[in-house]
């Protein structure tokens, strides 16, 4: 990735800002904001100049596409900051590419790669005291483009809004999690937009993640919309199996998002010589694994929580819990992604991305 740092931007600095009024060491995930936002609006066939302006609300006519249509995808990233002051992204070429490889399929134009880097390294060098550097401290990116054309005409937009917004985060830790695998309800299908990260995707799977909440679970797993017997993703991360020493999850495709961290711990089980297979998972083979001993962990991947723990599961009435493992593979993998975003250890793989001033 080559880029040359030459997009006019238009600045506006915020008057004040709030970031003495914040608590660093108490932080619910994705509540508070920086003092600044970036936004690009699309119209007349072209991207116009970004704007950063100070954080606020935003005004759209009532007819406006996206709450009609729903053309809405986004983004989740972080920044980190290392012993030196500098500022890191991890494997944010991959979240670019995402972003457009979803507008594609919602039939919103692409955001360019120069425009994309050039406004958002511009925007947390004017936020850089956010990003804090104590342990599990980290700045959440959220990118996302809406649809502003205003008018209720079932047709693509001509006119879109790109923002971006940053909300410091601390080490993410959910408690303990035990899941649903679904056998009714379906995340997404063959050929529809399961792959994208649209905003659609996730206020389908508010209800079904409702009722299992109700029955004391979690999360859900969810399953093929065909036949409820293949798992796919873990409510809104990718979902590892380890069998034995083995492990094991579940192949890309329409239905499945292509996760950063996951690409990241395929990498590296590699890098290490364990063993994993990327295949269909069905659930019988993962309910006859808990029964015989052999299932010894399920995890969650995704930007949020890395890697998320998961201690149990139930299918049609029927509960299993997981062994403690000694040797785990998601404290493994969590402790080294960790280590290598936040540059306490090697990066030999090209990861990560310092942000320039």
């Amino acid at each position: 990735m080559i880029l040359d740092k030459k997009t006019v931007i238009d600045i506006q600095k915020a008057d004040t800002s709030k970031i003495s009024k914040i608590d660093f060491n108490n932080l619910s995930f994705g509540n508070v904001f920086t003092d600044h936002m970036l936004e690009c609006d699309y119209k007349d066939g072209q991207w116009q100049t970004i704007k950063i302006r100070p954080y606020g609300p935003i005004s759209l006519d009532p007819s406006a596409k996206v709450f009609h249509y729903g053309q809405a995808i986004f983004e989740g990233m972080k920044a980190y900051k290392d012993t030196q002051d500098d500022v890191w992204l991890f494997r944010p070429d991959e979240n670019q590419k995402r972003l457009n490889k979803s507008a594609e399929r919602l039939a919103i134009p692409e955001f360019p790669e120069a425009l994309f880097f050039d406004g958002l390294e511009t925007l947390l060098n004017i936020e850089k005291n956010w990003i804090q550097k104590e342990e599990g401290s980290s700045l959440y990116i959220r990118p996302f483009v809406i649809a502003t054309e205003s008018g209720v005409s079932a047709n693509p937009a001509k006119e879109y809004k790109f923002m971006i917004i940053l909300s410091p985060a601390q080490s993410y830790y959910s408690g303990e999690v035990r899941v649903l695998f679904a056998d009714k309800f379906s995340r997404s299908a063959s050929g529809g937009v399961g792959f994208a990260k649209c905003a659609g995707n996730y206020a389908g799977q508010f209800y079904p993640t409702k009722l299992a909440n109700d029955a004391g679970y979690q999360q859900v797993v969810w399953t093929d919309a065909s036949t409820h017997e293949n798992l796919e993703e873990a409510g809104t991360m990718n979902v590892f199996f380890r069998i034995g020493d083995k492990l094991i999850t579940a192949p890309t495709s329409d239905r499945i998002l292509d996760g950063v961290t996951r690409k990241s711990i395929l990498t590296l089980a590699e890098d290490e010589g364990i063993e994993y297979e990327v295949r269909t998972i069905s659930v019988f083979e993962i309910e006859e694994a808990a029964k015989n001993g052999t299932l010894l962990e399920m995890f969650g991947a995704g930007t949020a929580a890395v890697v998320n723990p998961i201690l149990g599961f139930s299918f049609k009435g029927n509960d299993y819990e997981l062994p403690k493992t000694e040797n785990s593979y998601a404290t493994h993998f969590k402790n080294r992604i960790t280590s290598i975003q936040t540059k306490k250890a090697e990066d030999k793989f090209g990861w990560t991305y310092k942000v320039r001033d």
